[in-house]
């Protein structure tokens, strides 16, 4: 089990900071949060090692990369029960063009996003995805990203509420 800390003003600070510029240094990061390096340093790893940062990434270009095709992926189950979602997620799991899949409430039952080199790949693997019997794939409906006018680029932290769960650090 992970040691859990308090999430004082310090360490909502450093969150927050870290979770929009992962690539500050420790005395960059000190000096926006106001600690001395040491403490800072003390505290993102403990941050780090009670599971709160799960990775760092680079936001990349993809449009300067690369030929792509981002698109919004809707499936539909004939039978959604516990057995059939957990096929379908260990199946998208494997799938690095499904980049973020989540459980939804209503008409449908899961949408993701996802890129692809092509509208070719795309179709071939909704058609995979709607052969294969063991997932009860009602229904797929693909939604063609054509412009992003907003993208994200992390959480709004200073707009939630924070969850207070151990005592002091």
């Amino acid at each position: 089990m992970k040691k859990t800390i308090k999430i004082d003003s310090y360490n909502r600070k450093i969150l927050a900071t870290l979770h929009l510029q992962a690539d500050l240094t420790n005395i960059e990061l000190s000096e926006k949060v106001n600690l001395s390096p040491s403490a800072c340093f003390q505290r993102v790893k403990a941050l780090k090692d009670a599971g709160y940062f799960r990775a760092a990434h680079a936001d990349v270009n993809l449009d300067q990369l690369c030929e792509h095709v981002l698109a919004y992926i809707e499936f539909t189950f004939e039978n959604n029960t516990a057995a059939t979602r957990r096929r379908f997620t260990a199946v998208i799991e494997e799938m690095p063009h499904i980049m973020d899949c989540m459980q939804l409430s209503g008409d449908v039952d899961y949408i993701s996003l996802s890129c692809f080199p092509d509208i070719k790949a795309l179709n071939a693997a909704c058609s995979e995805l709607s052969d294969n019997p063991e997932l009860s794939i009602k229904h797929i409906k693909t939604r063609i990203v054509l412009d992003r006018a907003k993208w994200f680029l992390g959480y709004p932290l200073a707009h939630l509420k924070w969850i207070d769960e151990s005592p002091e650090y």
